[in-house]
């Protein structure tokens, strides 16, 4: 069986995690890796640069973004020495439509013979505004108290690479049918 490096990319409060979850649930022993849990480390940086937290601010797009993302993937690429499936949840917002890097990406991972499935989960903008009210998450502040200029900078279309799988994240049961159909 080939192995799987599994992204699975959306805006924040679109049900990464959830969908996600399902899928990994779905998997032989999988490896799970979520961005967010990284976060301790951008929030030292952060204090070492005597910057306000904020994980929108030129300070983080300039300084600890894209390292993040070369984190998370370091150590997806560590965990399929040893596992046919990882998943890594991350925003993914720019990466997705950037074939440059989707590409280069597939020629470290066929090197591995490691198949790229790339995952966009798709939900609309009034259900994601009311999930990060009531997640209540320090890294939302900044969005939750400037939404309109929030929602300005950020696109919420689908994915334009034909090669991402996209779930709309209406309910469970919906997820767990388009999951199915997608990859069982």
């Amino acid at each position: 069986m080939k192995k799987r490096l599994f992204l699975v990319g959306s805006p924040p409060a679109s049900g990464k995690t959830f969908v996600s979850k399902k899928l990994a649930a779905k998997l032989n022993n999988p490896v799970y890796l979520d961005k967010d849990t990284i976060i301790p480390l951008s929030m030292a940086a952060y204090k070492a640069a005597n910057e306000p937290y904020n994980r929108d601010s030129a300070f983080f797009n300039t300084y600890l973004r894209d390292p993040e993302y070369v984190a998370i993937l370091d150590v997806a690429f560590e965990a399929l020495e040893f596992n046919d499936n990882v998943i890594v949840n991350a925003p993914f917002t720019k990466e997705f439509n950037n074939e440059t890097y989707v590409e280069e990406l597939r020629a470290k991972l066929a090197k591995i013979d490691t198949e790229l499935v790339m995952i966009w989960v798709y939900c609309d903008l009034e259900t994601i505004h009311q999930r990060m009210i009531e997640r209540g998450s320090d890294r939302d502040t900044w969005k939750l108290e400037n939404w309109d200029e929030y929602v300005k900078t950020k696109d919420n279309s689908k994915p334009t690479n034909k090669a991402v799988v996209v779930i709309e994240n209406k309910d469970e049961e919906s997820v767990d049918r388009q999951l199915q159909e997608a990859f069982f």
